[in-house]
């Protein structure tokens, strides 16, 4: 192993005992440091970095290798003086970004009456309460996923969500009336799943933990159900989208309560 890939992973084991992830920075770094041997360097300069940024398509990964270049070339220096850092706007952020799609209260109500066409109750009911919960918290739909059942503190109404962005764990108070949906969800999902293998606090129509593409795919069929279109030269709608709708926690009445007491709470069908 060279001196490089020596210091790549004393870097990364640095970085992660900090609470990093660092998921893809393995292969990144190692694709940097094959480019600088390449090159015959024995450290970081900015022009070798440079060149390893710009053979990646499009602007944003470019940056994120630069970035992340960057990085280690300030923990090389402390074992290298001669290695370079590269300065800051070598490769400038796209400006802006595209702004998420803005669901008004109307269309909120119309996705959450639209999970009445799923095809079984307890599935309508799981999606029905988890557009709810993403409308009222603030919580990105992989943090959702995510949940476990002893993640949901019903009696004290907080929600730990772990593995946030950039890793972080955090707790989430929950509104009196989410609390109440929350509880209804899983009086229904333990009376069709008693003791299921996963366990996800939302659960699929086979006791399984949601899977993104399967709730992405449903997401697009109820938007088309419930008649949500964007205007012409706007971004789509995204399920992701609703978390811009949160509002203090607070979930809204708007045709929850009416849908949730509809849905029978004996026997369902998977």
């Amino acid at each position: 192993m060279s001196s490089l890939h020596q210091a790549a992973e004393e870097y990364l084991s640095v970085r992660r005992a900090l609470g990093f992830k660092l998921a893809v920075y393995d292969r990144l770094l190692a694709g940097l440091i094959d480019h600088l041997e390449r090159a015959g360097a024995s450290t970081i300069t900015t022009r070798l970095a440079l060149d390893w940024a710009l053979q990646s398509p499009g602007s944003e990964r470019r940056v994120k290798r630069m970035s992340l270049a960057r990085g280690f070339a300030r923990y090389l220096q402390a074992l290298d003086p001669a290695c370079e850092v590269p300065p800051t706007g070598l490769l400038p952020r796209r400006v802006g970004r595209t702004s998420p799609y803005l669901y008004s209260e109307a269309e909120i109500a119309s996705l959450l009456a639209a999970t009445a066409t799923l095809r079984s109750p307890l599935r309508a009911l799981t999606y029905h309460t988890m557009i709810g919960l993403l409308a009222v918290s603030g919580m990105r739909i992989g943090e959702v996923l995510k949940l476990d059942r002893v993640d949901v503190d019903l009696a004290e109404g907080i929600l730990t969500i772990h593995d946030g962005k950039f890793g972080a764990t955090r707790e989430l108070p929950l509104h009196p009336s989410t609390v109440s949906a929350l509880e209804r969800y899983a009086r229904v999902r333990d009376q069709r799943w008693g003791h299921p293998s996963s366990p996800a606090f939302f659960l699929s129509a086979t006791g399984t933990r949601l899977f993104h593409t399967n709730v992405y795919g449903t997401f697009q069929d109820l938007l088309l159900a419930a008649a949500i279109t964007a205007p012409a030269g706007r971004r789509r709608p995204r399920i992701h989208d609703l978390r811009h709708y949160a509002d203090g926690g607070v979930m809204r009445p708007v045709g929850l309560f009416g849908l949730v007491e509809a849905l029978p709470v004996g026997v369902l069908s998977a």
